[in-house]
């Protein structure tokens, strides 16, 4: 089982690696394929004062000096193509922002590095459209199959983070992840799917107490990894607060995740 955890952005190196040490046990179970996630830059804050993060300089040096710490994979997003190469010589994952899905240059220049690349499908997308963003990446590579096996090989992703309903909120159809299944390894971000867009004043709201429940879900349906933002204090984090993880409740969610992943397979 893939998972990818972490603080949504990097607040500071003292938060990054509390947060970090408080992962290592995933990393050292055998079930899991652990991936550290934060970013270095949100470059889609909803307000122009909210915080986005210590910028890709210093970003990068610090997730260096925790994969040297903790001997971590890494992921983290980019935002334009130019990101591609530096960042690409740091991380494991570059992941593409689900506002970004569509956007030619930045997933070519992903797909003309080593790393995995993982496309979050667009809150706006038909998740059937998402087979067009997985071929501009395995037309890149040169890989000229389609389908499951033909992107796990090339080592591309796509992760589920739900549909815009209406005004300031989201919904997950369930459908979507075996339609993107069909064309990729399928991720579930739990925690970015009970975000409330802008519903905050300036900021994303979320609703955390849904999180553990739409896991399970997904993990009934079948899905090839989980993906969940988690704080030491999720009501102080600077970023995306409202719909992330404690390391309690992190814990709790994966432990009956596991028991319906074994129940099904």
């Amino acid at each position: 089982m893939i998972l990818i955890a972490g603080p949504c952005v990097i607040e500071s190196r003292e938060s990054l690696f509390r947060v970090a040490k408080a992962l290592v046990k995933y990393s050292e179970d055998k079930t899991i394929d652990f991936y550290f996630k934060s970013s270095f830059d949100k470059a889609n804050r909803t307000s122009i004062d909210s915080f986005r993060g210590p910028g890709i300089d210093k970003g990068l040096k610090l997730l260096d000096e925790v994969r040297q710490e903790f001997g971590f994979k890494l992921l983290t997003d980019i935002h334009d193509f130019t990101q591609a190469k530096s960042v690409g010589e740091v991380v494991d994952v570059l992941q593409i922002p689900a506002f970004l899905c569509r956007q030619t240059d930045l997933l070519v220049a992903a797909a003309e590095t080593k790393c995995v690349v993982n496309v979050k499908k667009g809150q706006f997308l038909n998740p059937s459209d998402m087979k067009y963003s997985v071929k501009k990446i395995l037309d890149t590579r040169g890989v000229k199959e389609s389908g499951y096996e033909a992107a796990k090989a090339a080592n591309v992703w796509l992760t589920e983070r739900g549909s815009t309903f209406g005004y300031g909120n989201l919904v997950v159809d369930m459908r979507a992840l075996g339609i993107m299944r069909e064309f990729a390894p399928v991720i579930f971000d739990a925690t970015h799917s009970v975000q409330m867009p802008g519903a905050a004043e300036g900021k994303s709201g979320g609703k955390r107490e849904f999180v553990a429940p739409l896991a399970r879900a997904a993990a009934a349906v079948g899905v090839d990894g989980f993906f969940f933002e988690t704080h030491f204090n999720p009501c102080e984090a600077l970023c995306d607060g409202p719909n992330m993880l404690d390391f309690e409740q992190l814990d709790n969610v994966l432990t009956s995740i596991k028991r319906i992943r074994e129940a099904i397979s």
